[in-house]
């Protein structure tokens, strides 16, 4: 195990204050207790600058090595918000706040790249300067683009641009990544059906959307099923419905709402346009009129091939040869790190939780064992990007 020795002495620093984010939650911009205690913690640090407020709820701090000889930047990112669900863990640091809990492990991810703060502060053993970027507003906010809009890379260029994500049931000391696309990008929609209300008794009376809305589920499903090739990935979820209150009325409209994720731009170009014909061309079909809001949240989420193989060499320093894969599966789960991925080359990786329940269950916990395998990832993958 390949662990910084400097991660010892601040082990318990740092699980302190990891238990501490979990039991104290907030949510995607909402996040003053969490981004001024990570702010506090990186000045305690000795971070050359570190800077609050930027896309909204956003922390930044700049490390400077002990030359700059390369004049080169990375970035390093992590993210900070909680998820809207009622905690079942039982554990002593559980959350706090009714509704609201760690069930993604950000609260691990920002402990870890605040470890890694502590270790380049007091080496200081690479050559240039790293950006340590705590967003918020992951889960669905799309942080990371309003820290792009707020001039994250033009106050701070970089030449890369690295994350990591926390993986259950993936072994604690142990890695996984893979070039190209690794995520889904994650589009939402919501669709109003109208038609005319009427008497149940009179159907022949009214322009029934119930029947529209049938006819649409079964429609979308084949967008998929049969107009994409299968080697592609992409999935419609309709997870809404709502319509009419009462058994004796038929009513005059009817919404609903899902998701649409792809792994390929075209494909989600070719799904876009499909579920645009499929909804105007049903409901003319049967004589009603139909609305679709269509909105593109996260793109595809894709590892550069040099970046990749850059990090899966620095995490093979930390864990050994035989403990890092370059084949992680893909997901059509989102992650808006995708934003910063298309502005500068970089990569994710994942880092292992241990057995458990998976991301965004009630009884998740981010295990406490990974910190110094991430904290360790962190600072030699700076030593390797920024050689002295």
């Amino acid at each position: 195990m390949a662990v910084d020795n400097w991660v010892s002495a601040h082990l318990e620093q740092l699980i302190a204050f990891r238990r501490d984010l979990h039991s104290n939650p907030e949510l995607l911009y909402d996040l003053p207790r969490t981004s001024a205690h990570v702010a506090k913690a990186l000045r305690e640090a000795g971070c050359d600058e570190v800077v609050e407020g930027l896309g909204k709820t956003g922390v930044v701090a700049i490390v400077r090595g002990k030359t700059n000889n390369s004049k080169r930047t990375i970035g390093l990112r992590a993210d900070m918000d909680a998820l809207p669900i009622v905690e079942e863990t039982g554990k002593p640091w559980a959350s706090q706040v009714p509704g609201k809990m760690h069930a993604c492990g950000h609260d691990g991810h920002t402990t870890m790249l605040l470890g890694a703060a502590i270790g380049l502060v007091q080496s200081r053993n690479f050559d240039g300067t790293v950006v340590l970027i705590f967003q918020p507003a992951e889960e669905g906010g799309a942080g990371a683009k309003a820290m792009i809009d707020d001039g994250l890379f033009k106050r701070w260029p970089v030449d890369e641009v690295y994350g990591m994500h926390n993986r259950p049931n993936l072994p604690v000391g142990e890695f996984t990544i893979a070039p190209g696309p690794i995520m889904g990008s994650v589009d939402i929609f919501e669709i109003e059906i109208t038609g005319v209300g009427g008497h149940a008794a009179s159907p022949h009376q009214t322009v029934d959307p119930i029947p529209v809305v049938a006819s649409l589920i079964h429609a979308v499903q084949t967008i998929t099923a049969r107009t994409i090739d299968p080697i592609d990935s992409a999935v419609i979820s309709i997870t809404t419905l709502k319509a009419g209150d009462a058994f004796n009325v038929i009513p005059q409209t009817v919404q609903l709402s899902g998701t649409v994720r792809t792994l390929r731009d075209a494909v989600r170009d070719h799904v876009e346009t499909r579920l645009n014909q499929a909804v105007s061309g049903i409901a003319a079909t049967y004589g009603a009129t139909a609305k679709l809001d269509y909105k593109r949240l996260y793109p595809v989420t894709v590892n550069h091939a040099g970046e990749t193989e850059l990090a899966a060499r620095a995490a093979e320093i930390v864990a050994g040869v035989g403990r890092v894969s370059r084949d992680m599966p893909k997901t059509l789960g989102g992650e808006d790190f995708a934003f910063m991925l298309n502005e500068v080359p970089g990569a994710m990786i994942n880092i292992g939780n241990g057995p458990g329940a998976n991301l965004h269950h009630p009884s998740y916990d981010f295990n406490d064992e990974a910190i110094a395998w991430g904290c360790s990832y962190w600072c030699e993958l700076v030593r390797q990007r920024l050689p002295l």
